[in-house]
């Protein structure tokens, strides 16, 4: 812990695996467990059951459940918009229902599509337009990755044909030494710390490689506990300050231009 403590942002938290019945009772569960933690605000995506390729009618319901669970906790939680970019015009039209005329303020994309294809192109250019962040899930497995799941070498494509997007590498590949060395070159990539075990390293090598300020903590909550991702940043070897910057400061900064369209005070 931090003595004054940190202002904590959580970048990465889902419905999913949370009890509860409904979205409602759902986020209340998340937030009892956030405000155990000391975890400020936190970001929701998806809705409550998982699907890799969804239709836009499937997208349109996860998100309609994410809108639910927020519409009480506006001073603590926000959204990503959760699209399948196989249906490119549906998910421009879900971007701008969910974030332009709505309240979410970033996009989450999982594994239905290789995130260096072409019909990424638009929506990321839509994206940066309203200065959202675009979440894009990236491993590398030694089994094999899903059919439409993205590494971060072709994260590091997309970013390099859009260099004013925001993007982020959703746990840094997973095998994190591949990972953060495959997005150093590209200062448009920020790296997620979400999701996998807390292993010693993993922080301290991303503060190293890209910088402090590329540095985000995320928990993938409900898959993983607030605890077990809090102990990657609070137990690495780095000063207390860049511990601030990835807990919350470096998102805050990041989130600010679109929070401050919407009208939202900070």
């Amino acid at each position: 812990m931090l003595n004054p403590p940190a202002e904590i942002w959580d970048l990465h938290t889902h419905l999913n695996g949370v009890p509860g019945r409904t979205p409602d009772e759902r986020m209340a569960r998340l937030k009892e467990f956030a405000d155990r933690m000391g975890i400020s605000r936190f970001i929701v995506f998806m809705g409550m059951e998982f699907a890799y390729e969804p239709t836009p009618e499937k997208s349109r319901k996860d998100n309609d459940e994410v809108l639910q669970a927020l519409s009480h906790y506006h001073d603590r939680a926000m959204g990503f918009v959760y699209l399948n970019p196989k249906f490119t015009q549906e998910s421009l039209d879900e971007f701008d229902r969910c974030a332009v005329d709505g309240p979410m303020v970033g996009i989450k994309l999982w594994v239905a599509e290789h995130c260096n294809a072409a019909s990424l192109d638009p929506i990321v250019a839509r994206a940066a337009e309203h200065k959202a962040i675009v979440f894009q899930h990236t491993w590398i497995k030694i089994t094999g990755n899903l059919p439409g799941e993205s590494t971060p070498m072709e994260l590091a494509e997309l970013a390099a044909r859009h260099p004013d997007a925001i993007l982020v590498c959703g746990h840094s590949g997973g095998d994190w030494e591949q990972g953060i060395r495959a997005i150093r070159p590209h200062k448009n990539i920020y790296a997620d710390l979400a999701g996998g075990d807390p292993t010693a390293g993993f922080t301290e090598m991303a503060v190293r490689e890209l910088g402090v300020e590329r540095v985000l903590y995320g928990s993938d909550a409900g898959g993983r506990s607030f605890a077990s991702q809090l102990a990657k940043v609070y137990g690495a070897r780095i000063s207390d300050e860049d511990k601030r910057l990835i807990l919350g400061g470096n998102l805050k900064r990041l989130l600010t231009p679109i929070l401050e369209s919407k009208g939202v005070k900070l």
